[in-house]
């Protein structure tokens, strides 16, 4: 299964912003394989997290771990069948450990999104 999570410059923290991550990790649960693509959703002016969801959507993800998500990206990402998990804390590797071993609960904190507010 692939799984996407929003992380940060240094790629071992979970960024707390979905559409304006830097970079998404795709991590392959069954090869362990870690692949890290650049987000092109973060430089748009309008629309981010549905940009952002659009890449986390064509890379095949099956389920995205992150603090929240907009609302927007969230209508994209679930109309595709990815499932959205609340991530705890900020390490990657807690997250992938806790994901692989059923402990995340569904993600609730889907907020009306930031629309050009430049919020995280």
């Amino acid at each position: 299964m692939k799984i996407v999570i929003p992380v940060e410059d240094n790629e071992i923290e979970i960024c707390p912003s979905f559409g304006r991550t830097p970079l998404f990790l795709i991590y392959d649960t069954e090869t362990k394989e870690k692949v890290f693509l650049d987000n092109s959703g973060i430089a748009v002016q309008g629309g981010a997290g549905i940009k952002a969801a659009q890449v986390v959507v064509d890379q095949h993800a099956e389920a995205m771990l992150a603090p929240r998500c907009g609302e927007n990206a969230a209508k994209v990402l679930q109309a595709a069948g990815v499932k959205l998990y609340q991530s705890v804390g900020v390490s990657v590797d807690e997250n992938i450990q806790a994901f692989v071993e059923n402990r995340l609960s569904e993600l609730t904190d889907i907020h009306p999104g930031f629309h050009g507010h430049g919020g995280n």
